[in-house]
Order: C-alpha cells, then structure tokens, then sequence
C-alpha cells in the first residue's frame, strides 16, 4: 500500500539496506535459526523445503490447532509478534485480539515499529525472528522466503479451507519462491483497496450526472464536463523525495485493464520491461486524461507540483472546481473532517476497458509470515486467517477484510460495504506493483520516469528507457 507520504523514502533506502543483509544472510549457509518443534498433521504432507520438525503431531482426530486453542489446550502460552501497526493502528490491532486471547489464554505478544522494514531481515538472519511477523510491503517478504526462513504454510493451514475464505488471487499472491520451490509464505489479513474513484457525491447528484460503468462511459463523462466547464480531474503527484509514486499507481491499475495477470506478474517480477508495448500503452491511456489541460484541474502542468494529499480538495468546494480523483480508501483522511461519506463524498469503482479482463482491482494490505513452528502459533495464524480476527478494525473502519467470512455487516458505512463486496467479486486481485518490484525500481526510476514524462522533461520513449534502466542496479 502506498503509505503516508513521509513513509515512501525511507521504505527506498531501507529496502536497499535489507538486500545488503540478505545477502550476507545468504552467506550463512541458510541455516533456519528458528526450527520448527512440531510436523504437520497427518493429512497433510511436507513440503521438501519445509523447516525440519522434532515431533509427529496428527490433529485429525483433536480437531485444528484453533479448535483445540478455544478449549483451553495451549493456555499459559505466548506467541511473539513483530510488525509496522504502531499509535492508533497498534490499539485497534490490539482491540482485535482481545477476545481470542481472553478465550484462550494465549498472550499474542504484538511489537510495534516504524523502522519495521529495516529491522526484520535484521531479527531473521539473527536468529531472533518472532513467531509470527507482519509485512505491509510483500516484496520483503519475498525476498526473506528464499533464504528458507519462513515456513511453508501449505504444511501448517488447511488449504480447502482457505480456498474457500478467500479469493483464489489472495492465495496466488501469497505463494513464493522458497529455498528449494514454491511455498505459502503468508496469510493475509487486513488489506486496502486502491481502484477507487472519488466525487462529490451531493453535487454530483445535484449535477445530474450519472456514475460511469464503462472506461468509455467515463471518458464521455469526463468530456461533458469539461464542455460545462469544469475539469473532471484532480489530481496530485507531488511528495517531496516521493514525488511520482501516484502516477505509479494509475499505471498499474490501467494495466490490469489493459492486459492479462499474467503479463502484470511478469511486468512486477522485470520480466515484461517497461519498453514494452504493453506498459507504453497502459501510459497510453493514462495520458489521455493527464496530458489534457481540459480534464486536470489546473492544466497538466500542476500535476507535479501539487501535493497528493492536496489534490482533491477542489472537490469540496461549494460549487465543486474538480469532479475525480482516484486514490485508495486512505485518501479520505485528506478529506475536509466535516465532509461524510455516503453523503457529502462517495466512490465508483475505476471502470474496466478490455471486457476479457474482467473486473480486477489492485489492492494493498498486510501479510502475516510464520517463522517459529508451535501449537500455539499454528493456533494464531490459523485465527488470523478468519474474519473474526479482523472485526473490531472493520467495525471502527478504515480498512477491508480480504476473508469471505467477514460478514458485509460489520462496516460501519454503505461506502466500506460496498468495498468489501468490490474486493469478494472481484475477477482478478493484485498488489500494488511498484511496492513488489525492487527498490531502485519501484521507489526509484518509476517514480522518477513518470513525474518527468508528466511534467514534460521527458518523451514517453525516454521516461520508460529510464525506468527500466534502474532494473540494473
């Protein structure tokens, strides 16, 4: 997810700093610092790469690591975890485990922290891994997952029942390259949705405009608007050292639409490079609205000078200067504190454009790795991979559930609601793109290439030459 703007440098500089420790951690003959003390059930079978155990344990019989937690079998015990939720976000974390712990008397001992990135990779390759471990950035994760450290959850989760809780793309999106093959190297638990287009509800209504179901739709609506003599878009990409990181965004949305997941995967892993005709083309699309001085409240030159979380203001004015603005769900803290959702502000899904694509939506969110193999932690991450362990967050709102069993109930808005149900419908999901792709590209060069296409330094041939060019470093 791309984070407050003050988080998106240093996220750069310590992914950099955690490639240079992995690969000292990789001089360390792989050796798994936090070895597992139980195997997998007994109908369950080991993956060849999974951390070796000291003990058979069967559950068939027993019932599941969470079933035997809730009658009591695993109280007295802890569980150590470690990631980004600090402040206001640690609290509700917090809040969402109350129950689970009082019920089973495991103490779920969460460590936050805000240099989380650059510490993690510290912790694993010293032998001081928590048992469980949050990553916002996946990419990390990715990178931890080769050294043989995380344990392979195909092992350890029943796989029928996660199919069934969750969008295939959720699971496809949590299977890494292990030491020695492909293993699950997370589960996923709270997650934000980025394919969102913002507007001003009331007016809008007032305005007798209608809400776009097609890319072409939007386009024509955004043309009328423009002849009644408002640019529809607002929009913002300036960061300070992050500058350019929501153009990324734009691009990597268009790409869903644009070709298959496929070609996205390969686009995010550099093996589609950005040179291509189908990256050009996504740029394509996106310039059509940005490179007109009609649609971009304050013409295409304001683009790079005004600040993201700035950018929609214009929709608040009495009567509103811009109609759009896309951006994930976070944007609303940006939003006037007396603006309401449902009321004075309201979201359409950013429509498809190629039919066969279906309906994706690029998603951020946060997944939870194991590293130490207990009873007690089976039992937690087992816990994490439902809905109930996320529902006082959903209920406080700001975020989504990515599990099918989080009930629509729970969200505190028809807005959050309707974005649930986005995320469950969903035909394809995909992370966010340039928060997967290595460091000097996707907090680099992407970033760079496309605020100097956009603010003109550059041709589009050049701004993709240069992006692709930080796949060197």
């Amino acid at each position: 997810m791309k984070k407050a703007p003050g988080r998106k440098m240093p996220l750069a500089i310590v992914l950099c700093l955690s490639f240079t420790m992995m690969l000292s951690a990789c001089g360390n003959n792989g050796n798994n610092n936090a070895a597992p003390t139980n195997a997998p059930a007994a109908t369950e079978k080991a993956a060849d790469n999974a951390p070796a155990s000291t003990e058979n344990t069967s559950t068939d019989t027993a019932g599941s690591p969470l079933e035997l937690a809730m009658k009591g079998d695993y109280k007295g015990t802890k569980v150590t975890m470690f990631g980004p939720f600090v402040d206001a976000d640690q609290v509700k974390f917090e809040n969402s485990i109350k129950d689970f712990e009082a019920k089973t008397g495991i103490d779920i001992q969460y460590e936050g922290s805000k240099e989380f990135e650059a510490t993690i990779n510290i912790r694993v390759d010293g032998g001081n891994a928590p048992d469980i471990a949050d990553f916002p950035q996946p990419g990390l994760l990715s990178s931890i997952a080769k050294t043989g450290k995380v344990v392979d959850l195909t092992t350890v989760l029943d796989q029928d029942k996660l199919k069934a809780n969750y969008n295939q793309s959720w699971l496809d999106m949590s299977t890494m390259d292990g030491k020695d093959g492909k293993i699950m190297a997370g589960i996923w638990n709270r997650s934000n949705v980025k394919s969102l287009v913002w507007y001003p509800k009331k007016q809008f209504e007032e305005a007798g405009y209608k809400i776009p179901e097609t890319w072409d739709e939007m386009m024509a609506l955004t043309e009328q608007i423009a002849k009644d003599g408002d640019p529809a878009w607002a929009i913002g990409i300036e960061s300070g050292a992050a500058t350019g990181w929501a153009a990324t965004d734009w691009v990597e949305d268009i790409m869903l639409r644009t070709t298959t997941p496929e070609n996205y995967d390969k686009w995010v892993k550099g093996e589609l490079p950005f040179t291509s005709p189908e990256v050009k083309h996504a740029v394509e699309v996106m310039s059509k609205i940005w490179l007109n001085k009609d649609y971009v409240y304050g013409g295409t030159k304001s683009i790079v000078t005004t600040a993201f979380g700035d950018a929609p203001k214009p929709m608040f004015d009495n009567p509103p200067k811009a109609w759009f603005h896309r951006q994930g769900n976070f944007i609303t803290s940006f939003f006037p504190e007396t603006a309401k959702i449902d009321e004075d502000y309201g979201w359409f899904y950013l429509p498809s454009i190629d039919p066969q694509y279906g309906k994706p939506v690029l998603v951020a969110g946060d997944i939870y790795s194991m590293f130490n193999d207990r009873p007690e932690v089976r039992a937690v991450l087992e816990f994490f991979t439902t809905g109930e362990s996320i529902k006082t967050w959903v209920q406080s709102g700001g975020v989504i559930a990515p599990m099918n069993d989080a009930s629509l109930d729970w969200y505190s808005s028809e807005s959050d609601r309707a974005m649930a149900k986005l995320v469950q419908d969903a035909s394809t999901l995909r992370f966010d793109g340039s928060d997967l792709m290595p460091g000097s590209v996707g907090a680099g060069t992407f970033w760079k290439g496309m605020t100097d296409y956009v603010s003109g330094t550059a041709t589009l041939d050049q701004a993709l030459e240069q992006i692709q060019s930080g796949w060197k470093n």
